[in-house]
């Protein structure tokens, strides 16, 4: 019987670096610390206004993650690349993407302040599901840059659970 592995994206979901440096993108959030993710994993930012579970990017379909809720208006879809084609996902958001540049010293960790936390039965099913309304269910690490917070996300879970919810 052949054994089964479980996908991992391994460094790749990681802040990668050079020479001591993160390059990163930062994307707008609906209430959460904006998102840090690493440049390289950007395959593509399309303008994009409507609400969607799934998005083609070139004759692939894609699941999409939202990064703010319905009644809000999106303006572009992010494509990330996976660790395979199968696991890209998109991210649905509002706003302007900034690049960054910090030196790995400059990057602290920090505990999610206490606001960020949904309050409701939810909580302790959090860890077992992605909920784009709860944090906790897709946070990696909170991170502060210039006294600025970011939230790394957990990449590979949320491509699982978006596959696994979307098959």
């Amino acid at each position: 019987m052949k054994q089964i592995l479980k996908h991992s994206f391994e460094a790749v979901s990681l802040l990668t670096t050079n020479k001591g440096m993160l390059d990163v993108t930062i994307v707008p959030a609906f209430e959460q610390p904006d998102w840090i993710i690493p440049s390289s994993l950007i395959l593509s930012v399309d303008e994009y206004s409507e609400h969607t579970w799934n998005y083609e990017w070139q004759q692939q379909e894609v699941a999409v993650f939202h990064m703010l809720p319905r009644h809000q208006t999106p303006d572009k879809m992010i494509v990330l690349e996976g660790n395979t084609s199968a696991h890209r996902i998109a991210l649905q958001t509002a706003g302007e993407l900034r690049q960054l540049q910090a030196r790995i010293s400059e990057v602290k960790d920090v505990e999610l302040p206490e606001h960020f936390y949904k309050t409701d039965s939810n909580i302790d099913t959090v860890f077992e599901r992605v909920q784009e309304d709860v944090v906790l269910s897709y946070l990696f690490q909170t991170v502060m840059i210039d006294n600025t917070l970011y939230l790394v996300p957990d990449l590979d879970k949320i491509a699982h659970q978006l596959i696994d919810l979307d098959s």
